[in-house]
């Protein structure tokens, strides 16, 4: 008899990407329904959806986001700039369309220097929203140093000192910092600080858990641990057992199902049980989770993201 496959799939290394695409929408509908629209160049429903986001800074950071994943946003913001050139929300949309333009494969560092052009435009035309400052920090992660990521997290905290996603980015910078396996890593000091900073029902809470699944996807890319959960230790730890549960009892508690990047914190949770070895827990979070699979932490440890959702989802529901 031939052993199990492991419990997150088959690593890249091992066998190819399915290319299976992941929605950054996460499953909110007024957004899926103006992204459709938008992506035949249909802009005014855009316009509208991100007036009523207002200042909603997490969600109107995740709506932008999406929005300029769209293949053509950069030349249908650029259409709604002509006919509206002082709109905030087209200049935003535009600079982060050109964000992930520029991440692409075969980019330039010319296109990359617009891109920062653009959120700084952005930043200028509109100095309370984050939003510019989220794309430069994206940009900053994947093309430029740490300190630059951290400078504009700082933009990013003093517009919105909650920030989802800009606390996400900064986790995942700061995880790299040193490769080296120091239990007492600074990510860990730093998420355990935002979580106390944050109010009792917002879901930086989370946050911790963020920072050990960061550490083993640097840990496991520098060979400093194996890259099986179970072998690797670091899920079974003091440090582990005390992060999963301030965060699992927190979600059991507040289920924050109003966030718009909830789909996100469940993820983690659920990556982190399983690799933890406790799949009767995660069960209850993939319930939750439902169609809505994010490619972090899934790709961690060079898994291909998708075959390593679905093995952990049947390992823990006992069912595709």
């Amino acid at each position: 008899m031939s052993p199990p496959p492991p419990p997150l799939g088959r690593s890249r290394r091992r066998g190819g990407r399915t290319g299976r695409a992941f929605d950054p929408a996460l499953g909110d509908g007024e957004l899926i329904d103006v992204r459709s629209q938008f992506a035949q160049g249909r802009w005014t429903r855009a316009r509208s959806l991100l007036v009523a986001t207002g200042s909603d800074w997490d969600r109107r950071g995740h709506r932008i986001l999406a929005l300029a994943a769209v293949p053509s946003a950069a030349g249908w913001a650029a259409d709604w700039l002509l006919a509206e050139p002082d709109s905030a929300d087209a200049t935003t949309l535009h600079a982060c369309a050109g964000v992930v333009r520029s991440r692409r494969p075969g980019a330039g560092a010319e296109e990359r220097d617009r891109a920062r052009e653009a959120c700084l435009t952005a930043a200028a035309l509109d100095p309370a929203d984050p939003t510019p400052w989220l794309g430069l920090m994206a940009l900053e992660r994947e093309h430029g140093t740490h300190e630059a990521a951290a400078g504009h997290f700082e933009e990013i905290r003093a517009r919105h000192p909650e920030h989802h996603h800009g606390h996400h980015l900064m986790t995942a910078s700061l995880a790299e910092t040193n490769p080296g396996s120091n239990p007492l890593h600074a990510v860990y000091d730093f998420a355990a600080w935002a979580a106390e900073q944050a109010p009792a029902d917002s879901p930086l809470a989370v946050l911790p858990v963020v920072a050990h699944a960061e550490r083993y996807r640097v840990l496991a890319a520098a060979g400093a641990v194996p890259d099986d959960p179970a072998a690797s230790g670091h899920w079974s730890g003091r440090r582990a057992r005390q992060v999963m549960k301030a965060a699992f009892d927190w979600w059991l508690e507040w289920e924050r199902e109003d966030h718009p990047r909830h789909h996100t914190d469940l993820n983690f949770l659920a990556h982190a049980k399983i690799c933890e070895g406790r799949p009767a827990e995660a069960a209850a979070l993939f319930h939750r989770i439902g169609p809505h699979a994010t490619e972090v932490p899934w790709s961690y440890a060079g898994r291909d993201p998708y075959p390593a959702f679905v093995a952990a989802r049947t390992l823990a529901l006992g069912a595709p």
